[in-house]
Formats: C-alpha cells, sequence, structure tokens
C-alpha cells in the first residue's frame, strides 16, 4: 500500500515537473519579448518629451481639471507597466512554490530530483534576471519599500552591547535619528542612523525618517563624543531628506546640516558611510561625510526626490521616472560618477526579503574598510576625506 502511494507521488511530482519546466520556458520568451518592447517604448517616450519641453518652457501652464489625452495615456502605460511587474513577481513566487512542493513530494534518490534543481536554477535565474534590469524608478521603489531594513535591523544584526545616546543637550531628542555606542566584531564603535517606522505609529512617532536640527544635532554630539575616545564611526542613511516644517527652520536646520558636514570633515576616526535605502538632499548629506561611501544595490542618493524634480523642471510630477532616469540616483551611476566608493549586493528579490542576508554581505564590505582605515594615521584619514569630496565633480570644470 505504501509502495503505490510512494508510486503515485513520484508519477504527480514528473507531471507537474513537466508543466513547470514548460512554464518556466515560457515566461524567459515571453520576458524576452517584453523587454524589447519596453525599451521601444521608453525611448518613445523620451523622444516625446524633449520634443514637448520648448512648447512648456515657452508658456506658464494654467491647472486643469481633467488631464491631457498624453498625460492619461502616459498614465495608462504606466500602471500596466507596473501591473506587468506585479504579474511577473508573482509568477516567479508561484514557480518558487511548485519548486518547494516538488522537493518536498520527490524521493531524494529519483532521477526527478536532479531535475528540479535545474528548474530550481532556471526559476533563479529568472529571478536574477528581474531584480538586474530594474530602471530607475523601479529600483526608487525598492528603495522605499515598507519591509526594507532599517537602522535598528542593523544594530540587532551587526552588532553587539548597543547603548542608545539620546538628545543635543539643547533643544529635545529626536526619533528620527538613533546614536549610541556599541561593539562590532569585538570593537568598540558609534552608531549613528536615520530611522523610519514599520506602522503609522512608528512613523508617526520617527517623523517618517526625517530629521529636525536636534536630530542633526545629537548625531554630531555622539560623533565627537566618539572622535574624543578614538571610535570609528558607522552610519546608516535611509531619509528622503530632512524635515522641512517651520519649527525645523525657526530652529536652524540648515544651520544644523551645513555644520554637520564641516564639522564630520574634520573628525579624525574612520567614518564609514552605508546608503541603506532613500539618500535624500541636504538631509542624507548631513551625516554622510566620510571616508568610504558604500550603496546597497537598491538603494538612491540623490540632491532630490525625482517627483520634486518632475514638479520643477516640468510642473508635472507625473513625469518622475523620467527625472529618476536623468538624475542617475542608482547606485551604478553613482559608482561611475566616483561618487560612491562601492556597491554592496542585496539577497535575490531585494534586502526586504532576507534581512539576515543583507546584513551579511554589509558585514563583509564594512569590516574590511574598517581593517583598511584603521592602518591610517588621523593626518592621512583627514587628507583623503578632504581629497575625495574635493574631487567630487571635476568633470563639470
Amino acid at each position: 500500500m505504501t509502495d503505490s502511494r510512494d508510486k503515485e507521488k513520484r508519477k504527480l511530482a514528473r507531471e507537474r515537473l513537466r508543466r513547470l519546466r514548460q512554464r518556466a520556458k515560457n515566461r524567459q520568451e515571453q520576458e524576452k519579448a517584453q523587454e524589447k518592447e519596453k525599451e521601444k517604448q521608453r525611448a518613445a517616450q523620451v523622444a516625446r518629451s524633449a520634443s514637448a519641453e520648448p512648447a512648456v518652457r515657452s508658456e506658464k501652464t494654467k491647472p486643469t481639471a481633467t488631464a491631457s489625452p498624453a498625460t492619461s495615456s502616459k498614465q495608462r502605460d504606466r500602471q500596466r507597466e507596473l501591473q506587468h511587474n506585479e504579474e511577473r513577481q508573482v509568477e516567479i513566487s508561484a514557480l518558487e512554490r511548485d519548486i518547494a512542493e516538488l522537493g518536498r513530494l520527490t524521493d531524494p534518490t529519483d532521477a526527478t530530483a536532479g531535475e528540479i534543481d535545474r528548474i530550481r536554477h532556471e526559476v533563479e535565474q529568472l529571478k536574477r534576471d528581474f531584480y538586474a534590469h530594474l530602471d530607475s524608478w523601479q529600483r526608487l521603489q525598492l528603495a522605499r519599500h515598507p519591509q526594507r531594513p532599517y537602522t535598528d535591523d542593523y544594530i540587532r544584526l551587526l552588532f553587539d552591547d548597543f547603548s542608545e545616546i539620546h538628545g543635543d543637550r539643547n533643544f529635545a531628542d529626536d526619533p528620527a535619528m538613533i546614536t549610541g555606542m556599541a561593539r562590532f566584531h569585538g570593537r568598540p564603535v558609534l552608531i549613528v542612523g536615520s530611522q523610519k517606522g514599520r506602522d503609522t505609529k512608528q512613523r508617526l512617532a520617527r517623523n517618517f525618517g526625517q530629521a529636525k536640527p536636534e536630530g542633526y544635532r545629537k548625531a554630531l554630539r555622539a560623533m565627537r563624543l566618539a572622535a574624543k575616545f578614538g571610535r570609528p564611526i558607522f552610519v546608516f542613511v535611509d531619509t528622503p531628506g530632512a524635515y522641512p516644517g517651520i519649527d525645523a527652520e525657526e530652529r536652524g536646520q540648515a544651520e544644523a546640516i551645513a555644520h554637520n558636514i564641516r564639522e564630520m570633515s574634520r573628525l579624525p576616526v574612520p567614518i564609514l558611510i552605508s546608503i541603506t535605502g532613500e539618500g535624500g538632499s541636504g538631509g542624507a548629506l548631513a551625516i554622510a561625510i566620510g571616508d568610504r561611501v558604500f550603496m546597497l544595490e537598491n538603494s538612491v542618493y540623490s540632491v532630490i526626490s525625482p517627483e520634486g524634480c518632475a514638479s520643477i523642471m516640468w510642473r508635472d510630477s507625473t513625469k518622475a521616472e523620467i527625472a529618476a532616469q536623468a538624475l542617475k540616483i542608482t547606485a551604478p551611476d553613482l559608482l561611475e560618477l566616483k561618487l560612491i566608493d562601492e556597491i554592496v549586493p542585496e539577497p535575490e528579490g531585494g534586502a526586504h526579503t532576507d534581512h539576515a542576508a543583507a546584513a551579511r554581505l554589509l558585514d563583509t564590505v564594512l569590516a574590511c574598510a574598517l581593517d583598511e582605515l584603521l592602518q591610517l594615521s588621523p593626518a592621512k584619514l583627514l587628507d583623503q576625506r578632504y581629497d575625495k569630496f574635493r574631487n567630487m565633480g571635476q568633470f563639470f570644470a
């Protein structure tokens, strides 16, 4: 009786394997055709935008009750593209579930097990191809993913004996900025990082990761303390920008950012910066002056958000995708421009799929960089940091 049931299970596994192989093959063919069509549409959209730009500049845009046919068409195209990407992700997830189920049903000694391994590799390749060919806008969506690991997650996964430092000794404690002492591979270090929230209550408490002047002053106070005791500084950046509210401006938001930038350039200890999600505007730069600047594979770093850029340049926030391409906000773009030092790979599907794996990948990079920087004298460290930032943007001269 048991043998008959096992035979039935193996027969079912072989049949499902055949269907799975066909699905994977069909999906690969569809991916190639859709990628070609997508490139054609993108080129046509850029051409239309370029031809329409002089007309936009020559006359003031008047508010209208309804969107133009061209805008509506673009919105529909974008919605279809987003829906298509979601369908691709769902299909890949379904294939992964099928493989896991087949692996459970199949006898490890059966010839079908080898076929399942081959299909598993094909699906993994599909997944890699999907995430390797994301455009700037799609990477921005991954950088903003609500389940992406935040500073407190990296503290938990990478460091030991964390002891938080509160307050700027001037006005208040800013929950949007985390600072504290910890140990990294047994070495005492300081951690500074912007912090978003997981749910609505946390996001409101953390002000959506947007620090106020007291947050930047708290960070600088902690960094000066680290410099006093010779402790390296680890900074994790994930913020849409500094808080633009009236109360922040009244307390000197711009001055706090500028003061941080100047003082961080003078700290005589190693400073390692990791852009883990969004690196937005001066709010990110205020804590991102360091000896090494790393970016996770799907993070972004920009002087302004694509939505804000589109609203200024074209008075149309629906052109945010074009702005994202033009701003060069992704890690490969910034590495090519020599504005960052290294790209840290993420787990397949993004850091939000596996926090522990993302932390392990970042840990290796941070440990190697710290070992290199600790070999330098404080004077050499400051000279290299100065040259690093002075040489940025020389191609504009």
